[in-house]
């Protein structure tokens, strides 16, 4: 029998609402991750410096995530001995390993390419979650609802830009092994979170995810060139959006299919564009092709829902 606190967190609405949220979130950390780089004058080229300020981001999300998380149970939030191999195991795949292939990926590919391999993910949790580990059943609506949604992906990202077909390891094959890390972590985290609280998962991989990188980064020769009062406040907010929409995420993903919630990554890339041209005033992503993609996405969203309910 489901409790009060399942029956809300599976209600379409409730998912919708919450999903979407974490999208967007996610979608600053686009134009934010730039901003930081100027003020923390990390060059576009120094991949050390770049991992270096991912692993002070996500060392810091752990540690706002643990200490919220334990304000609202009012105990402090420790691992067990049995959580720790299941810690280390997520924040191998979700963060060092996601975000070392992207940052070398994302250096040696076009934006274009690197949002739309990334947003192969989606495609990934869900064939994963169905055909490998037979967490729910694949059927014709998913697969058209994430062609439709990838849709919307390809009309932000193509619109007025070109796309280079030719693809290369160290660029492409590398964005494309972080979303299938990512997408693995995924699967994890939903099956580690039956019996696991999952802010304690997604705390104390970030800590440890976040420290691996930094201190690995760190022996490389990645450092922040500039400290200042508005870097330590942008890298504050990265920390805070990255603890907020991936324990919220990881919540949604315990209560409910991987498909159900993994759909919704899709906005991601639209959300980016979009916000990259308010804040960054990137490009125009404001005219009908906003708008079409939106309605992709959305369409798709709905398709894959409806199949799962």
């Amino acid at each position: 029998m489901k409790t009060s606190k399942e029956n809300i967190l599976t209600k379409g609405w409730v998912v919708c609402i919450l999903a979407v949220a974490c999208c967007l979130l996610w979608g600053s950390a686009f134009p934010s991750i730039k901003i930081g780089y100027r003020l923390f004058q990390v060059e576009s080229a120094d991949i050390a410096a770049q991992i270096f300020f991912a692993g002070c981001r996500f060392t810091l999300a752990g540690i706002l995530v643990i200490i919220i998380g334990s304000f609202m149970q009012r105990k402090l939030l420790k691992p067990s001995r049995n959580s720790i191999p299941k810690i280390f195991k997520i924040c191998l795949l979700q963060t060092v390993l996601q975000y070392f292939f992207f940052y070398i990926g994302l250096a040696h590919t076009t934006g274009v390419n690197g949002s739309i391999i990334t947003a192969s993910n989606v495609f990934i949790s869900i064939l994963l979650s169905s055909l490998i580990f037979k967490m729910e059943k694949l059927n014709a609506q998913k697969i058209i609802g994430c062609l439709i949604g990838f849709a919307g992906v390809l009309i932000i990202n193509l619109s007025g830009q070109t796309a280079n077909l030719n693809f290369n390891l160290l660029g492409d094959g590398f964005i494309l092994f972080a979303a299938f890390a990512a997408s693995l972590s995924s699967i994890f985290i939903k099956k580690y979170s039956q019996n696991e609280n999952p802010i304690l998962l997604s705390g104390y991989q970030f800590i440890l995810g976040g420290l691996i990188m930094a201190i690995g980064a760190y022996i490389a020769g990645g450092r922040l060139q500039t400290i200042t009062l508005d870097g330590i406040l942008l890298l504050l907010y990265l920390a805070f959006l990255s603890a907020a929409a991936y324990s919220v995420w990881s919540i949604l993903l315990k209560y409910n299919p991987i498909s159900k919630v993994s759909i919704y990554g899709f906005a991601n890339p639209v959300f980016g564009v979009i916000l990259s041209t308010l804040i960054l005033s990137e490009g125009n992503a404001f005219g009908g092709k906003s708008v079409i993609a939106l309605l992709f996405v959305c369409v798709g969203i709905f398709i894959v829902n409806y199949s799962s309910s």
